[in-house]
């Protein structure tokens, strides 16, 4: 075979080995791309730890907002009638005991009224007890006839009417005797000063009131609850109540009103607080409050408050599946304790959940798990 006859053959050798060499390059471009997409694809989104719901028990609370009021008022007032006003001893904000004189009132005319009515008084029995004496005379001369019928009757008559005088004039040394203890005004409880009107060289009339007090600086918290929740608050039960001043006070509550609002449909329920009041950023009354009332306890699912994840008004987690990557779920949230939030429905105990950074994950991201804090790091 000569040279011409040699060249086609060694033409289609040629050919086909830089067919096979641009086929093995292209495989070799092809495979490395694929490779580099699957690392691609295989990247964690997220660095995370992972948490599971804790099996808690959690109180039962009821909030209700309401006014700060005194437990009872007491209206202290001037019995006498138009004496001037000497001497005032209290002033608001003191507490003051049972008894302790709070104001005085000039006593001269009725020292005098009750001179004079001592003076009548000893008049009616001195005169009494010439009538009892005559009386007894006409008595044992009555058998001897010395003296008339009418004549007996007479001294007995005037016996029994000097008796009488003695009576009325002892009653209204009595009178007079009071009037000049009213003189002096007095408080009928122990308790806090909450109002005072009266001032010094006043003339006042009977029954103007002249302080108000706080019988025994007792407080109570007088809260507004629906109809509907009536039922599930006892008497004696415990209520933490916070004042619009920040004061922090534990009450009782001491009974549930006995109406219901028509209007509002609320009724009122009254709790006595125990905190001291009367010092700076304590409860007064007339203020706002909120407060808690302690219904006792249930058992609760909970969940780290940074595991939540909201979204268009619901609340979700990530669970991470066996194979580390998420699924988000949609459940439903209940009471807040701490940090902790109550899980109602949508969870399940043994679930393994992402404890933080969820705002950053997707549906079927694939995340890496690493112990103790989460990075929180693409």
């Amino acid at each position: 075979m000569n040279a011409f006859a040699m060249k086609p053959v060694a033409l289609a050798a040629m050919s086909a080995a830089v067919v096979l060499t641009a086929g093995a390059m292209l495989y070799a471009s092809g495979s490395q791309a694929a490779e580099e997409a699957q690392a691609t694809q295989a990247k964690p989104a997220l660095t995370v730890t992972v948490v599971q719901p804790q099996q808690v028990r959690l109180a039962v609370r009821l909030a209700a907002n309401g006014n700060i009021a005194a437990w009872q008022e007491a209206s202290v007032g001037a019995e006498v009638n138009g004496l001037r006003l000497t001497e005032v001893r209290a002033n608001v904000g003191d507490r003051v005991r049972k008894g302790a004189v709070l104001a005085v009132f000039a006593a001269d005319t009725v020292r005098a009224e009750l001179a004079q009515a001592k003076a009548s008084l000893m008049e009616a029995e001195a005169s009494a007890a010439e009538a009892a004496a005559n009386a007894e005379r006409a008595r044992s001369l009555q058998a001897s006839g010395a003296l008339s019928a009418s004549q007996i009757s007479q001294y007995f008559t005037a016996e029994q009417t000097a008796k009488a005088r003695v009576e009325a004039a002892r009653a209204l040394n009595q009178v007079q005797q009071a009037r000049l203890g009213q003189t002096t005004v007095v408080a009928p409880d122990d308790g806090i000063v909450s109002a005072r009107t009266a001032t010094v060289g006043a003339v006042v009339g009977a029954g103007t009131e002249l302080f108000r007090l706080i019988r025994q600086g007792r407080l109570e918290w007088r809260a507004e609850v629906t109809s509907s929740e009536l039922g599930l608050i006892k008497p004696g039960g415990v209520v933490q109540v916070t004042s619009a001043s920040g004061a922090a006070l534990e009450g009782r509550v001491r009974m549930i009103g006995p109406t219901v609002d028509p209007q509002t449909r609320a009724a009122l329920v009254y709790v006595d607080l125990k905190a001291a009041q009367g010092a700076s950023g304590s409860a007064l009354p007339g203020m706002f409050a909120r407060g808690e009332f302690q219904l006792g306890d249930t058992p609760a699912l909970t969940v780290p408050q940074s595991a939540l994840v909201v979204r268009d008004g619901f609340s979700y987690v990530y669970r991470v599946n066996p194979d580390n990557r998420v699924t988000q779920l949609k459940v439903q949230s209940g009471r807040l304790v701490g940090d902790r939030m109550e899980v109602t429905s949508g969870l399940k105990a043994d679930a393994r959940l992402v404890a933080s950074g969820g705002g950053f994950l997707n549906d079927g991201d694939l995340v890496r798990i690493v112990d103790g804090v989460a990075t929180g790091k693409k």
